[in-house]
C-alpha cells in the first residue's frame, strides 16, 4: 500500500510513553498488533493507527497524510522521556487470502484480513471499500475526521479502546460518553436506493439527519442522528438504515 507510513518509537520508555497517550492498552502489542487512536484533551480524533510491538521498538502503522502531524504531536509529549520517534522505510501490505509469514491479523474485525510490514508490497486485490462498508469500519479521513468522537465511530466494537487501562489523553471524555451519556449520533450501515455521492447530506423531511460517507454499490456508511432515522433521503436517493 502506498497510503500508509510506518513510524518507529524506540527508547527505554517507549511503552510507558505511548500507554499514557493512546486509547488502547499498548502492552497488548508486545506479541502482536493493536488498533488505537490519539485524541485531543477534549476527546476528539487526531489519528488512528496500528501499534506493532517488536524486540527493540514499537511500530506505528498510520495513514501517510497523518504521519508527520502524528510524529510532531507525539514529540510534543516526549519531554524528558527516553523515547525517539522516526519514520521507517517499511511498506504496509494488506490482504484477505492466506496469511504470509510474519503477517498479523487486522484486530478490528476477523474479515479484515492481514497486515504485513516489509521491503516490498505483497498486497492482494481485495475491494477494501466494499469490505469496510460491509462491516461498518471507518476510514481515516472519511469517517474519521477532527470532529469525530471515537465511540460514535464504533471504536469499542473495533477493539480500538480499552476502558480499564487507565488515563490517556481524552480518556475522561471518552469514559463519560461510555458510562454517563447515551450516544445521539454515530456511524450506521445503510442501503442506498438511487443516485447519491459520498458526502451528500441526508435529510428527513426538511431536517438535516446526517451525511452519506463511504459507498460500495447499494450499501454505504452514514453518519446519522439516531433520533432522525426515518424517511431518509440524500438528494433523489432513498436511504434505509440496516
Amino acid at each position: 500500500m502506498t497510503d500508509r507510513t510506518v513510524l518507529s518509537v524506540t527508547g527505554a520508555d517507549r511503552e510507558a510513553f505511548l500507554q499514557g497517550l493512546v486509547s488502547n492498552d499498548v502492552t497488548r502489542a508486545r506479541d502482536g498488533i493493536v488498533y488505537a487512536a490519539l485524541l485531543t484533551p477534549q476527546g476528539k480524533y487526531i489519528a488512528d493507527f496500528f501499534l506493532i510491538g517488536q524486540a527493540d521498538r514499537i511500530l506505528i502503522d498510520v495513514a501517510t497524510a497523518l504521519a508527520a502531524p502524528l510524529g510532531q504531536r507525539l514529540g510534543m509529549y516526549r519531554l524528558r522521556a527516553d523515547v525517539q520517534i522516526g519514520e521507517t522505510d517499511l511498506i504496509v501490505s494488506r490482504g484477505t487470502g492466506p496469511i504470509p509469514a510474519g503477517a498479523l491479523p487486522d484486530p478490528r474485525h476477523m474479515d479484515m484480513g492481514w497486515r504485513a510490514y516489509g521491503a516490498t508490497d505483497i498486497s492482494d486485490t481485495t475491494d477494501w471499500t466494499a469490505l469496510r462498508v460491509a462491516h461498518l469500519i471507518p476510514e481515516t479521513g472519511i469517517e474519521l475526521t477532527p470532529d469525530t468522537y471515537i465511540l460514535e465511530a464504533g471504536f469499542d466494537r473495533l477493539n480500538g479502546v480499552d476502558f480499564k487501562k487507565g488515563c490517556y489523553v481524552g480518556q475522561e471524555v471518552t469514559a463519560r460518553m461510555r458510562h454517563k451519556t447515551e450516544l445521539k449520533k454515530g456511524l450506521v450501515g445503510v442501503t442506498v436506493h438511487g443516485l447519491a455521492d459520498p458526502g451528500s447530506e441526508i435529510t428527513t423531511g426538511d431536517k438535516p439527519a446526517g451525511t452519506l460517507l463511504s459507498r460500495a454499490g447499494d450499501r454505504a456508511i452514514a453518519y446519522l442522528r439516531f433520533d432522525r432515522m426515518e424517511d431518509l433521503h440524500a438528494g433523489a436517493a432513498t436511504i434505509t438504515p440496516l
